[in-house]
């Protein structure tokens, strides 16, 4: 294998790892890292521990040990240079001897980036750039957003039939998607930060909005379930179980419940609500990708999956490019993300890495 195929391949492996810890290390990004010896053989393999922990860089030079020195440090995001909870990732970097360092996405935050200059100024070589679409779009996609903006990255989900339905004519909704998908959802669940759902939803729907095993039992990890609205939950409600902490935002301002929401550290955000939600959202400018699950069925009435988007003509439309298709058992999967970029709330381009 040749230099740059094993580079390349390293910083899958970084990206693999770091994938595998999303959603655990919020507000702090989920890096990955690897580190290859001299001779180019992987001996270390990292990513970000929780808040407090040690980051990716720190976690692989441990398990690399003496044989890090001279070589090389495979990283998805550009090494820190600051203090925060834990000290810079370049001091530890540099104490280890590494002679070069190849990471994929160069850090948006004033407050943190730099870490390349001081790697250079030290005699360490640097480069920047590989597979960057792919570190960029895939595990750092969220917290990137939420450097760049000041809110939570939002994701819709969304499951309806060919004809655009969730739900029929008798309002029966169970279920649309298959298995497989609804497999899937509980996957993506798990690495979300917070599911946003309506009181509408939790009163006609009775939701737990929990991540879980296909048998029903609970996914070792639970994000915030967050219930937008001013109506009661009522006690009974499964949303307020012990299976996760529940909050409820009043009001039905989506740029409103995303600033609260960020204040809470909440970075990545999966909307699960209604129709009438989601289109509140989209009206507003607050959705970042949507995720559909189209099952192979036709109701040909009933509820729609979508409702009042502000759209009132075709000129209107909320236009979207389609990132991916595939299939999800019999249903198909698409993914899309905004032809433009959404304008929920004030702008912000200075957010807090609290590292």
């Amino acid at each position: 294998m040749s230099a740059p195929e094993l580079l390349a391949a390293a910083m899958r492996t970084a990206i693999d790892r770091s994938e595998q810890v999303r959603g655990t290390t919020s507000p702090n990004p989920p890096v990955g890292c690897v580190v290859l010896d001299a001779s180019g053989a992987v001996v270390g393999v990292g990513a970000t521990q929780p808040p407090g922990g040690p980051h990716a860089e720190v976690v692989a030079l441990r398990q690399a040990g003496e044989r890090a020195a001279g070589g090389t440090a495979v990283v998805t995001l550009e090494p820190c240079a600051h203090t925060g909870r834990t000290p810079p990732c370049t001091d530890a970097l540099r104490e280890a001897g590494i002679a070069r360092v190849v990471h994929a996405v160069s850090d948006p935050n004033p407050q943190a980036a730099g870490g390349a200059e001081v790697l250079r100024a030290a005699g360490v070589e640097v480069q920047s750039g590989l597979l960057a679409r792919e570190a960029a779009n895939g595990p750092l996609r969220a917290w990137l957003h939420f450097v760049r903006t000041g809110r939570p990255h939002v994701t819709w989900k969304y499951a309806a039939t060919l004809d655009g339905r969730s739900a029929a004519a008798d309002g029966s909704s169970k279920w649309i998607s298959s298995a497989d998908s609804r497999a899937e959802v509980h996957q993506i669940r798990a690495k979300v930060d917070a599911i946003v759902a309506g009181t509408g939803t939790v009163l006609a729907d009775d939701p737990q909005l929990t991540a879980r095993h296909p048998d029903g039992t609970l996914l070792p990890r639970q994000p915030l379930r967050v219930v937008v609205g001013d109506r009661p939950i009522p006690p009974g409600a499964r949303v307020l179980d012990d299976s996760a902490e529940t909050v409820q935002l009043p009001g039905g301002d989506p740029a409103g419940a995303l600033a609260e929401l960020a204040r809470r550290g909440i970075v990545d955000v999966l909307l699960e609500g209604g129709p009438t939600l989601a289109g509140a959202f989209l009206a507003a400018g607050c959705v970042d990708r949507i995720i559909g699950y189209v099952a192979p069925m036709l109701f040909g009435s009933g509820r729609a999956a979508l409702g009042d988007a502000g759209v009132g003509t075709i000129s209107q439309a909320l236009r979207f490019e389609v990132e991916e298709v595939s299939m999800c058992g019999p249903d198909v999967r698409v993914s899309a993300v905004p032809v433009r970029r959404p304008g929920c709330g004030r702008e912000e381009t200075s957010v807090h890495r609290d590292r």
